[in-house]
């Protein structure tokens, strides 16, 4: 059945004056659109190079209000006095060092505050057993521009320390630098790689000129508004934004959005083709769009808005944030791209513009007869059930790889890829001095218990020494042994009073391993059980990895459920059925296994990571899921659309031929934004750029174009159960 020829429909003739009222309406709303979202972008567009302003990386911020280590967090600032982040700083040499060398280095270790964003309270320099090293703790102030400030004092302790030592800087402060150093160039390098990847694809999709910046625009005034509404949220502490979240939002938006505009785009080409008038073409092309992108970016959110139950924050604030996110790329999609498309018309997609040609539409019956998903369409028909069950043991192989999937966390010094100075010094402090020194193992307990406390660190083979906090001390801390406080000075000297908050006093177990070594971690989760009887609460760096790694495999295990039966009931309303929905999400679900178990395979085979974040499995399946769950719509959508009118088995070739070319560059446009956050030398954001970029490929080539197709043709109407398609359809 074709559709009708829409410029020669009769209609009552028009007066002059509504004619007239109509044009003007025609053009003015377009600018309108086009001018509130040239507005909200001028806006927007100047905070790119503000976020920092209104992000932070610490992850102890990210923690539950009721983790141990958070609750040791907000009490160090009042036992120490300050807010300040520590940096060792580690002088090695080749051999041994002279007390002249020596020297040399504690007077440059003295004049380090005349750094800028250096505290004053520099502890004395430390030398090895062996000689051969010095180390010193050099607070930065913390609200100094950090990376600045470690870099700065680099510079100046190597060039006033002796010929032949190399210094580095290392401990909390030089691993937060590095950070800072990876993070930025989220806001540059990583757009434009995102973007001058879109453009790419796009040129050679739509092979015009005017087309893909049309599209690019739709998604980067998305993006301007969207980072507007974010950043003041931020400002006024109603999100929590980090550079992590910062990437993430940037890519979502542009592939998101670039995605709903080519549903749009391809809708709106096959309207020109029925309709000469380009306003009835929009008008139409909305129409047909508007519920698949709804629906498609419901669902996102709705996914997304599941985040809110983690325990983590960076997790629960994603949600909103990318949320957000999607909004604005519907509303870009559906309000300004149309305000776009209606002032070019036709023109849009020159050279290559698409002709009014009702006839020709009506002799291919609104499918395509030729190219390559006519052909695909045709083996389908042929061969439906080999081809479904044929991928789905291909799809099972490639899960299996999950298995060798470590997502247990990884080591701080390993957060950052490529050289670290911090990394380098974090291995040069261990080979001389006790491997935690720097990131100490925080106890806050009651006063009358500081000794039982300090007799449980002492007895640890994994603590080399135990210290209290005491301001009156001449380091601002003082030994406890078995016998109690150690005295400073001649004998007879009374040992310092342990600095003693609301009753509860500061105790500091210097590790004997790394602080974020696997050994470490072991020792941490002693000391608490041990100490569990005496109501010590256990922090500092190891105790913050450990608590954030055991509240992402919480979250984990709690929101993967949740966001599969939110979108499971999101399409059931959708398709007006129970049986589709069960079968796309089960085939989903099948692809983010395929797409983690090749992943696993390649972070260890190939890349050769130390293993991932617990939160890695939990952002792909968000993302794949969610994300591959659109093009399920798109496909679905239009298949029961043309299953109304022309039967189930027709309707999924017509669908197929239909939306093959859309979703496939879809896929491919939200591949390569995706992949572009591998530009970001974060183990993080490099691992999930992979299994999402490959996932989404995975699901466009293969679940999309093969096993969704093939099993809906082989099950015929029966799919579309219990609804009225199925049992009043045909096949």
């Amino acid at each position: 059945m074709s559709r009708p020829d829409r410029s020669t429909t009769p209609s009552t003739p028009p007066t002059r004056e509504r004619t007239r009222r109509h044009s003007w309406v025609r053009v003015f709303l377009p600018v309108a659109l086009i001018l509130v979202w040239l507005v909200g972008a001028g806006l927007g567009g100047p905070l790119f190079g503000k976020i920092d302003e209104v992000s932070s990386n610490d992850q102890t911020s990210y923690l539950p209000e009721s983790a141990d280590a958070t609750q040791v967090q907000k009490l160090l600032g009042e036992f120490r006095d300050s807010d300040t982040i520590p940096a060792i700083a580690v002088f090695v040499a080749d051999g041994d060092l002279s007390e002249s060398d020596i020297q040399t280095i504690t007077d440059a270790v003295a004049g380090a505050p005349s750094v800028e964003g250096v505290s004053d309270d520099v502890s004395p320099a430390l030398t090895s057993d062996d000689g051969q090293a010095v180390q010193a703790f050099i607070p930065i102030d913390g609200d100094a521009e950090l990376a600045d400030a470690v870099a700065a004092l680099g510079d100046e302790l190597r060039d006033a320390a002796p010929d032949g030592v190399t210094v580095y800087i290392t401990g909390p402060a030089g691993f937060s630098a590095d950070l800072v150093a990876g993070f930025a160039g989220i806001d540059g390098l990583l757009l434009g790689v995102a973007l001058l990847a879109v453009l790419i694809i796009l040129v050679l999709v739509y092979r015009s000129f005017l087309l893909p910046l049309v599209v690019l625009s739709t998604s980067l005034f998305a993006l301007c508004v969207a980072l507007l509404v974010v950043w003041w949220l931020a400002k006024f502490e109603v999100l929590l934004l980090s550079g992590q979240t910062q990437g993430i939002l940037f890519i979502l938006v542009i592939g998101a959005a670039t995605d709903y505009a080519l549903l749009f785009v391809a809708r709106f080409r096959e309207e020109l083709r029925v309709a000469r008038d380009k306003g009835t073409a929009v008008l139409a092309a909305w129409k047909g769009s508007f519920e698949p992108i709804v629906a498609s970016g419901g669902t996102v959110i709705a996914g997304l808005l599941c985040l809110l139950l983690s325990d983590l924050k960076s997790n629960s604030t994603l949600g909103p944030v990318a949320a957000i996110g999607i909004v604005f790329a519907m509303l870009a999609a559906l309000t300004l791209l149309p305000a776009l498309l209606l002032l070019f018309g036709r023109a849009v997609f020159w050279p290559r513009r698409p002709k009014f040609e009702p006839e020709v539409v009506a002799e291919e019956h609104g499918m395509r007869t030729t190219g390559l998903w006519a052909r695909l369409a045709g083996l389908i028909t042929r061969r439906p059930r080999v081809i479904w069950i044929a991928t789905t043991l291909v799809l099972i192989a490639g899960a299996s790889g999950v298995l060798q999937l470590n997502a247990s966390g990884v080591p701080q010094s390993d957060l950052v890829l490529g050289a670290s100075e911090a990394r380098d010094g974090q291995v040069a402090l261990g080979e001389h001095f006790p491997g935690g020194s720097g990131s100490p193992v925080y106890v806050v307990v009651q006063e009358d218990r500081l000794q039982d406390a300090a007799d449980v660190l002492l007895a640890d083979d994994g603590i080399d020494g135990v210290a209290v906090t005491a301001s009156d001390s001449p380091s601002g801390s003082a030994p406890v042994t078995e016998d109690g406080i150690s005295a400073f000075g001649p004998p007879g000297t009374p040992a310092p009073e342990p600095t003693v908050v609301d009753g509860e006093v500061l105790l500091q177990g210097t590790l004997t391993d790394a602080a974020d070594s696997d050994a470490a971690a072991q020792t941490v989760r002693d000391l608490r059980a041990e100490l569990d009887d005496i109501d010590a609460v256990v922090g500092g760096v190891t105790a913050t990895a450990i608590d954030t790694n055991d509240a992402s495999i919480h979250d984990r295990n709690l929101i993967i459920p949740v966001i599969l039966v939110v979108i499971m009931l999101i399409l059931m309303l959708l398709l007006r059925s129970i049986l589709a929905p069960v079968l796309l999400i089960a085939t989903t679900v099948l692809s983010f296994g395929t797409a983690m178990g090749v992943s696993a395979l390649m972070f260890n085979g190939v890349f050769d990571f130390p293993g991932a974040d617990p939160a890695v499995p939990l952002y792909g399946f968000v993302f794949l899921v969610a994300l591959g769950i659109d093009y399920n719509i798109f496909l679905m959508t239009r298949v029961r659309e043309e299953s109304l009118e022309h039967g189930t088995r027709e309707g999924v070739l017509r669908g197929l031929s239909i939306t093959g070319g859309v979703i496939t560059s879809a896929g491919l446009v939200l591949a390569a934004t995706f992949a572009a956050l591998s530009v970001i030398p974060i183990l993080f954001l490099v691992q999930l750029a992979f299994i999402v970029a490959f996932g989404v490929l995975l699901d466009t080539f293969v679940v999309r174009s093969l096993l969704v197709p093939a099993l809906a043709y082989d099950l015929g109407r029966v799919i579309w159960w219990p609804s009225k398609l199925w049992r009043r359809g045909r096949d």
